[in-house]
């Protein structure tokens, strides 16, 4: 829908216009907000599309698509006209009389959740629900009577068209309702509904070769998966032939088993990607594929897509060959036990594993002549029996990570050359201004640098000083976000932090739909089926941007999660003190916790200070229905 009303901008023609949108355009013409003229349709003069937020006092603040808006246009509470937070909306703009550009809501065109949630509080003599997400209380279609009936903090999920309760789902005080908030919030959902339960099903639980006998048979040849210990789904198995020096990437071929427009297609295309919860997952197709007849179990055959990679003496690729293949994994490590094998404190079991290493350790350092190699630290939490913030730690890449990157990289790679259209995964380099605000940051932390065009040659610069101060962890996270985020596209652009000139993502259809959509567009190039290829083209643009879109909402919900569990824990925790460092100071100050809990976000107002400066800050307040964290700064620490 973004593309389709950007494009309004400038003019669309009827054949441009695509099925899903042709009810929006009807609607636009009927409130006279688009006019047709010379056989193009264009948003006329005095109106503007755009996503809606909403802040805690109920002004909303429209991000408007329209680029010539430098930014967000606001719309007071009155002029909302029921719309909520997410939703995409048609805005009139009102006279300009002050600097900020306000306008009117004249249409929701799309809603961003169908369902809200909200918990219920007593507000004088009546019961009212309070809305999770923006703080904001509103009458419930229910009885005064029914609704005290209800514990206090009840949360409830009503529609948004008409605030009717659909759901209850818990109580704000309960820690266990927390999984539950954060699906409801984002419209997510764990369960599928029994359509596709049972084509899962259907599809049961072993792989007859006898079935597939036009696929490679690689069945002798060594696999083995490495994953994380608790992991479920097992979507790559690795295979390393050192004597001919062919590297196999083989991927859970899930096309095999979820053909276009079937119910559980229609599902994983709603959802996008799969959901990871600290003790769980939401995934994206039903466990009966993710965790059973499509993961890479061990000893069992299964069917998958494999790269098989040819690389010379000079670690040159020279040949990559597609297979539809049948395999067996031999072995299933985790990255634990890996790292341990490449340290020489475990037998390599499978015979190739420190060869490969040393191989991709090679491939890895001639990349990242024209890449980045930022040293991140993903943030683990564990909980509790009743739902309770029981730990939480950083958790680096080791050599077992980089192993399995490097060789997923190389099939990525060697997908995106098979297609000229398509799913390609793009990001493109830094804009100045963003530069320019981290160069700043960096000079407050006393880095001297100036501008660069070449940007790649400028951040290898800055992490090399990063590096002998010792600080390159802190560095890299203000150099990521000082860059673009990764899209998803239906033309090649490049990938700017992987330095490739073409890339997609082909390793992880279990989790992914545009995994899954790439796979059945190699799998027509590779039958020669070029009137399916064209068929699965169709409106791949509108595809790719509700990806990219989907793909962040997935990492909300998975963040919005660990802060309800941060704001409980804090909750307990009113008037203590801990350590933490300040993670950003532009708008707002936050501090973020770095002491036995870690990660946390504080938000401390109005308070100026340094970037990355220690401080010990106070917890004063905390709200576990808007997941924050309020605090002060009680003293700073000089290192």
């Amino acid at each position: 829908m973004k593309e389709f009303l950007t494009k309004l901008l400038d003019g669309v023609s009827e054949k441009e216009v695509a099925s899903s949108d042709k009810e929006i355009l009807r609607n636009l013409l009927n409130l006279n907000a688009v006019n047709h003229h010379k056989d193009r349709y264009y948003l006329n003069n005095g109106f503007v599309c755009g996503k809606l937020d909403i802040s805690a006092n109920g002004t909303g603040f429209l991000a408007p698509y329209d680029k010539r808006f430098k930014q967000d246009i606001i719309i007071e509470n009155k002029n909302l006209n029921a719309s909520h937070y997410g939703d995409i909306v048609l805005a009139k703009l009102l006279p300009l009389k002050k600097k900020r550009q306000s306008a009117k809501v004249v249409m929701t065109l799309k809603l961003a959740n169908e369902t809200s949630v909200v918990y219920t509080k007593q507000i004088g003599s009546v019961i009212l629900g309070v809305n999770v997400k923006t703080a904001l209380s509103s009458p419930l279609k229910a009885s005064q009577k029914s609704l005290k009936m209800l514990p206090p903090g009840t949360l409830l999920k009503i529609g948004n068209l008409n605030n009717e309760i659909v759901e209850v789902i818990g109580n704000i005080n309960d820690p266990l309702s927390d999984e539950k908030i954060s699906l409801a919030v984002f419209n997510k959902n764990d369960e599928f509904n029994e359509e596709c339960e049972a084509e899962a099903i259907a599809w049961g639980d072993e792989v007859d070769p006898t079935m597939y006998p036009q696929r490679a048979d690689l069945r002798d040849l060594p696999f083995c998966t490495i994953d994380p210990v608790d992991a479920k789904d097992f979507d790559d198995a690795i295979y390393f032939d050192e004597k001919k020096r062919e590297i196999y990437v083989a991927i859970a071929d899930v096309s095999e088993y979820v053909t276009p427009y079937s119910p559980i297609d229609a599902e994983a295309k709603t959802r996008g990607f799969s959901i990871y919860f600290p003790h769980k997952a939401v995934p994206m197709l039903p466990r009966n594929l993710s965790e059973n007849i499509c993961s890479l179990k061990p000893n069992t055959a299964r069917l998958a897509f494999c790269f098989k990679i040819t690389i010379d003496e000079n670690d040159e690729v020279i040949k990559e060959e597609l297979l539809e293949a049948i395999i067996i994994s031999q072995r299933r490590f985790n990255y634990d036990e890996v790292d341990q094998i490449l340290r020489g404190e475990l037998k390599d079991e499978a015979g190739w594993i420190k060869p490969l290493f040393a191989l991709t350790s090679r491939l890895r350092k001639k990349r990242l002549k024209n890449a980045f190699d930022f040293r991140t630290q993903e943030l683990r939490m564990s909980l509790d029996e009743g739902g309770g913030l029981a730990s939480t730690r950083f958790e680096t890449d080791t050599d077992s990570h980089r192993l399995v990157e490097d060789c997923m990289l190389l099939a990525n790679v060697a997908a995106a050359k098979r297609i000229g259209k398509g799913v390609f995964r793009n990001h493109g380099s830094p804009d100045l201004r963003k530069i320019q605000i981290l160069l700043e940051d960096l000079g407050a932390l006393g880095f001297d640098f100036v501008y660069e065009s070449d940007i790649a040659n400028l951040v290898r610069k800055i992490q090399a000083q990063a590096d002998a101060v010792g600080n390159r962890e802190e560095i890299d996270k203000l150099i990521i976000k000082s860059q673009k985020k990764a899209e998803y596209g239906a033309q090649n652009l490049g990938h700017f932090g992987l330095g490739f000139e073409r890339y997609t993502h082909f390793t992880s259809p279990i989790r992914r739909y545009s995994d899954l959509t790439l796979h059945r567009l190699l799998k027509a190039k590779l039958r020669n089926d070029e009137k399916f290829f064209n068929y699965l083209l169709l409106n791949i643009e509108a595809t790719c941007s509700n990806l990219s879109e989907l793909e962040r909402e997935a990492d909300r919900v998975a963040f919005d999660f660990m802060d309800r569990k941060f704001a409980r824990w804090a909750k307990e925790r009113i008037g203590q003190r801990f350590n933490a460092y300040i993670s950003e100071n532009q708008n707002v100050a936050i501090a973020r916790l770095d002491d036995e809990i870690k990660g946390a976000r504080i938000f401390l107002g109005a308070y100026s200070v340094n970037l990355l400066q220690k401080v010990i800050v106070e917890i004063t307040d905390a709200n576990i229905a808007t997941a924050e964290i309020f605090g002060k700064v009680v003293k700073k620490i000089d290192v």
